[in-house]
């Protein structure tokens, strides 16, 4: 019997709150702020779902740092399957991840159990703000989680390298769709990174527009329509997706998931990664 919604990749708030205490669930709160990287641990102790753990972005969810592999490069397998096991997750565990911002970080860790194999994740519909606002139930006690047993198992999510990304500039093979908004693809703002602009061919998608306005998820059918209609007769193996470190653009391979179009590829690294090399092309504008 499914344990989640129908999709099993979106969990309504008032699924989740039938399976608070659940012990073969795991919720964990993702929630994050690129501009005060600490926020989240702050809203988390201020506040969360009763019974969740904490995963950071920055150290949690990401590697080590190089200064030439962008802002989240993607963690060591052994780290993350570490962390795992420490949030008390095993291979049985229905995960649930959630965030204040629509899944932009939440998506994170759904892409990242996927690449550990793990299938059984999901993303809270509508996040904190739902959460709250439907059941005003918060704790400020930490979770207290007995050690899991995970193991990573075979890849479910495809990573395409830098290298990857350089050869296939100018190919059919292989079409970019950027996560980021408008004004950062076209170059005409960059609040983050050092070089404002796009990968040559990259086109654009900015995760919101995923989105209903109450920051839910669109309908899978709904999804479809707008993917097809932006990517045309290409397939989905063919698509990579990218924003500014590798993280939002998870909200696009989730957003493809549902609505039908499995097998895209992520590239880690993305933007950030991408301008730490100053011999790499760039193009502004459409």
């Amino acid at each position: 019997m499914n344990t989640t919604d129908s999709t099993d990749m979106l969990v309504s708030v008032e699924r989740l709150r039938e399976h608070l205490g659940n012990s073969h669930w795991c919720i964990v709160d993702v929630r994050h702020d690129l501009f005060d990287t600490e926020a989240g641990i702050h809203a988390y102790a201020a506040g969360h779902i009763p019974g969740a753990v904490f995963a950071h972005i920055d150290t949690d969810l990401s590697g080590k740092k190089t200064g030439k592999n962008g802002r989240h490069p993607l963690p060591q397998r052994n780290d993350l399957v570490e962390a795992f096991r420490s949030w008390g997750i095993d291979n049985a565990t229905q995960l649930i991840a959630y965030d204040a911002q629509g899944g932009q970080f939440a998506v994170r860790l759904w892409w990242l159990a996927r690449w550990l194999g793990h299938e059984r994740v999901a993303l809270l519909d509508g996040g904190w703000p739902k959460w709250l606002n439907d059941t005003h139930l918060s704790s400020t006690d930490p979770a207290a989680k007995s050690r899991g047993d995970f193991t990573a198992g075979r890849s479910l999510m495809p990573v395409v390298t830098v290298d990857q990304v350089m050869q296939s500039l100018g190919s059919d093979d292989r079409t970019l769709l950027d996560a980021r908004t408008p004004e950062r693809y076209r170059g005409e703002q960059e609040p983050i990174d050092p070089v404002a602009g796009h990968i040559p061919g990259a086109l654009n998608r900015p995760w919101q527009s995923n989105l209903e306005a109450d920051q839910t998820f669109k309908s899978a059918a709904e999804l479809r329509s707008e993917f097809d209609s932006a990517l045309g007769q290409r397939a989905p193996a063919h698509i990579t997706h990218q924003c500014g470190s590798g993280v939002t653009a998870c909200h696009n391979v989730f957003a493809m998931e549902l609505a039908g179009l499995s097998g895209s590829s992520l590239y880690g690294g993305s933007w950030s990664e991408w301008v730490s090399d100053r011999s790499r092309p760039i193009a502004t504008g459409n």
